[in-house]
């Protein structure tokens, strides 16, 4: 004899292990001035350090030679995501750091 399955049977979804809430993650792209890009995913609350080695070591540079901007404002390694008020999709800009100016001959 054939069980009868409910309605409500064939709706679930196949479970799976969560680790932590979705909403605490986002994806954050660095773009540098060529206009490549590199994604990561990232929590909130992670330092951006973690993020800018990652990059650093991907592209093949030296931290201490570049900046990552966001909105036009240094970002330092120290920041979370959520303290810069960061959303899903956000861009961070990484330049060259620049020496020098300011000098008139």
């Amino acid at each position: 004899m054939a069980e009868q399955i409910g309605e409500n049977e064939h709706q679930k979804k196949p479970p799976f292990k969560e680790e932590g809430n979705p909403a605490n993650v986002i994806n954050l792209v660095v773009k540098d001035q060529t206009g490549n890009e590199v994604h990561f995913k990232v929590k909130m609350k992670t330092k951006l350090d973690k993020v800018f080695t990652a990059y650093c070591n991907k592209k093949g540079q030296d931290p201490s030679t570049v900046r990552f901007l966001y909105d036009g404002t240094r970002v330092h390694g120290h920041s979370t995501p959520d303290e810069l008020g960061m959303e899903d999709g956000d861009v961070l800009d990484c330049v060259i750091e620049q020496l020098g100016g300011c000098c008139r001959a």
